[in-house]
């Protein structure tokens, strides 16, 4: 999706040379690319500058300020829509999947077709497809492209906070890095006809 924003940028005086379109384009891709904004969604590149306000320089500082209103490529799909991705690694909680410049996608247990079980050996989600000779095991194999339907999102606000306590222990911070959450995370859903291993649906 496209989304509007805006936001201040500072160039430094030694990009004064060049265009200034180019420099603040730059500055915003170098800001915003590949990271997660609370409540918008995965930023890919800059669209467009639809608008540029005066540029001001601020005694002590050099570089030039300027507000900018653009327009950006977000990767953030609605609810209900239907994506293909692949499957990156099963677990307990579920099917991980990825599509490749997003990975943080998970399809619950309940949200599979089911019957399904979690098989321990081969650590994948096995559905135990019903049919008139008795039950067929269909394999969720790692790689295997996955058509799902998304049905809910959750964003974590990931920025810095203080200390909780002047007296907190090392140990306590790298339990803390290792309890980390995705900023962003999509949750699957495979349970109606048609959804779930491409090769499920397709004549081989």
């Amino acid at each position: 999706v496209l989304v509007e924003m805006t936001d201040t940028v500072r160039i430094p005086p030694w990009q004064f040379e060049r265009k200034l379109n180019e420099s603040i384009a730059e500055e915003l891709n170098k800001k915003l690319a590949n990271k997660v904004v609370y409540n918008v969604g995965l930023c890919i590149c800059l669209y467009d500058i639809t608008k540029l306000e005066d540029s001001y320089i601020f005694p002590g500082d050099g570089a030039s300020h300027t507000k900018v209103h653009f327009r950006y490529v977000v990767f953030h799909p609605f609810l209900d829509e239907i994506l293909i991705g692949q499957i990156k690694s099963c677990s307990q909680d579920g099917v991980h999947v990825s599509l490749g410049f997003f990975d943080d996608i998970v399809i619950p247990p309940e949200s599979l077709q089911q019957p399904a079980k979690f098989d321990e050996a081969e650590q994948v989600w096995v559905w135990e497809y019903e049919t008139e000779e008795g039950a067929h095991d269909l394999y969720m194999d790692i790689g295997e492209e996955i058509r799902f339907r998304v049905v809910d999102e959750t964003f974590v606000d990931t920025s810095p906070t203080g200390p909780s306590s002047a007296e907190a222990s090392t140990s306590n911070a790298a339990e803390e890095v290792q309890k980390k959450e995705a900023p962003y995370t999509l949750v699957g859903s495979i349970s109606e006809p048609g959804l779930g291993l491409l090769s499920w649906w397709t004549n081989s």
